[in-house]
């Protein structure tokens, strides 16, 4: 995610860190679930919507786990899209696990 805010202009990626800031206000009815634990919420660029993929997580689904960031081009989210980020989320848990403290 650090790559995917990097490369974008200022105003886009304060839109899209309005919009997970949005999510951890309002909760989760301010994003669309995608399946498991696998949500998304969008945000308005200057000329383009982009597509943030994330999971709740923490023991009390306090964190925003930002999986995955792109530019949205079609109606539907991509599979491939989705599975990366459950891939990720799985990664990310595997490592927790590794270092013996588990996900925060």
């Amino acid at each position: 995610m650090r790559e995917f805010l990097a490369r974008l202009d200022d105003d886009d990626a304060s839109e899209v860190i309005a919009a997970m800031k949005d999510v951890e206000k309002h909760g989760l009815s301010v994003a669309e679930h995608l399946g498991g634990e696998i949500h998304e919420v969008k945000a308005d660029g200057r000329r383009q919507t982009f597509r943030i993929l994330f999971a709740p997580e923490g023991k009390h689904d306090q964190v925003l786990l930002a999986l995955e960031g792109f530019s949205k081009k079609t109606q539907k989210t991509p599979r491939s899209k989705i599975e990366l980020a459950k891939r990720r989320l799985r990664e990310w848990r595997a490592r927790g696990r590794d270092q013996g403290s588990g996900p925060a």
